[in-house]
């Protein structure tokens, strides 16, 4: 491989690294100073040059056929590594994944930078090994142990791999070394989460594997949104699997959900950001019930990749139950008329009123007087219910009818009362109780002014001078 070559590759490597091929030189040229003699034997250079002229004319149909007639006339050639690497440079072209990984099997157990040893070429071909092998990996979903084991060591030596070659300009090679080091962890990601993965698409789906597998894969990937997300799918996958256990293993997947949104809500780039943040912002609203505490469980997700022991979330219904329960304590005759507004809105509300609440004892009301009727000695009282940080006035939706009227005009204020239900209307809202004015708690009055006599005059108005 030329030096003018190697820059080529290496800033192609730092645009896409699409593939590192290790172009063929005259095989008189191999090697450097240091290298190990090799020879041909006879008739070998005939083979040779075939197979590297086709590579370097880029005629890989024709390359696999002159490569593997040289590899079979002569399988134990000086030349095999340079051979290899001008074989996984063809099966590469010509997308046989499974025929990359063969040849590059034997070859990845082995020092490469030994095997090719120039200062200028050999790193070009050791990259044509490695990078290959690894990229494949993503290319056979249904990989072998032993292929997937040929490409997790080549992507391990890759990702490491620091030999410049001879000659190259250092902001070139560290270009390339940063994209090579990218496709190094895209193939240890694909190894890392394959089980998982193929766990959740099974039919059922193998929840538990799949948890398993991808949890180990996010402890390797801590920071890959893309591992933490599949891995809330193993959870909601469990969750749903195991319904006795479904408030235990659901904020798990939601903790991860919301892991991999505040790490990447693209996904590595497949998805979009804005509707991924939404979909997963909706998953904790929609099992918690509400928003309150996502900002808290975000901050606690981003920094660390797996939920503490113990983790949960409340859930909705139990949210809700929690609210009403220190709602009733907090006001307990309120949480009493709101269960009973709650029936009485009802569709059946009329009936519920008729066989429930007619003629029957209610707990101690409390509400707030809106007026009396008449305005003085009342013998009904017009009670609203207004509830917690309610805006407005509240209307009237109880009436209290009294055994007598009251001695002078009720001042408007907050009142208690006990009073047995006697009529109901749905529209307008009205709900009447009988109640003794003696039963009426808090309720302030004032004298009613005396009226005219009914033989009274009034005097005409004095006139002025």
């Amino acid at each position: 491989m030329s030096k003018h070559q190697m820059k080529k590759i290496a800033a192609v490597a730092a645009l896409s690294v699409v593939v590192l091929a290790g172009t063929a030189l005259p095989a008189h040229a191999q090697g450097g100073a240091a290298a190990p003699k090799k020879n041909y034997q006879q008739g070998e250079y005939d083979l040779y040059n075939a197979c590297a002229t086709d590579v370097n004319g880029r005629n890989f149909a024709k390359a696999q056929t002159d490569c593997e007639a040289w590899k079979q006339k002569v399988p134990n050639s000086d030349y095999k590594d340079d051979r290899s690497v001008l074989l996984i440079q063809t099966y590469s072209a010509l997308k046989q994944c499974d025929k990359v990984l063969a040849e590059a099997a034997p070859m990845v157990t082995r020092d490469l930078d030994a095997a090719f040893p120039d200062p200028k070429t050999g790193p070009g071909s050791v990259l044509a090994v490695l990078l290959t092998s690894a990229d494949c990996i993503q290319s056979l979903p249904n990989a072998t142990p032993e292929q997937i084991d040929t490409a997790q060591k080549a992507a391990t030596v890759l990702k490491s791999y620091s030999r410049k070659p001879e000659g190259l300009d250092q902001a070139a090679w560290d270009g390339a070394l940063q994209q090579l080091r990218a496709h190094a962890n895209a193939a240890l990601l694909t190894i890392a989460v394959r089980p998982g993965l193929a766990a959740l698409a099974k039919n059922p789906p193998d929840c538990e594997t799949a948890q398993s597998s991808l949890a180990k894969a996010l402890g390797d990937n801590p920071d890959n949104a893309f591992v933490a997300y599949n891995l809330g799918q193993a959870y909601r996958c469990q969750a749903r699997r195991d319904q006795s256990k479904y408030e235990e293993i659901y904020p798990k997947a939601v903790y991860e959900f919301v892991r991999a949104m505040v790490i990447d809500p693209s996904l590595g780039g497949t998805q979009d950001p804005k509707k991924m943040t939404e979909v997963l912002s909706n998953l904790y609203v929609n099992y918690h019930g509400e928003k309150e505490g996502l900002d808290q469980l975000k901050e606690q997700a981003k920094a660390s990749p797996l939920p503490p022991d113990g983790f949960t979330i409340e859930s909705g219904a139990k949210l809700e139950a929690r609210k009403q329960k220190e709602f009733q304590e907090k006001y307990p005759q309120l949480a009493i008329w709101l269960g009973i507004k709650s029936q009485l809105s009802a569709a059946n509300g009329q009936q519920y009123f008729e066989s429930s609440l007619k003629d029957a004892a209610v707990p101690k009301l409390k509400g707030v007087l809106v007026e009396g009727k008449p305005a003085c000695r009342s013998k009904e009282l017009l009670v609203s219910v207004p509830e917690p940080d309610q805006q407005g006035t509240a209307p009237a939706v109880i009436t209290l009818k009294l055994d007598a009227p009251l001695t002078g005009k009720p001042e408007s204020g907050e009142i208690q009362w006990e009073g047995v239900p006697s009529a109901f209307t749905a529209d307008p809202f009205m709900l009447t109780m009988d109640t003794e004015k003696t039963k009426v708690e808090n309720l302030k009055t004032t004298p009613c002014a005396p009226a005219a006599h009914p033989g009274t005059k009034k005097s005409a108005p004095k006139k002025k001078d």
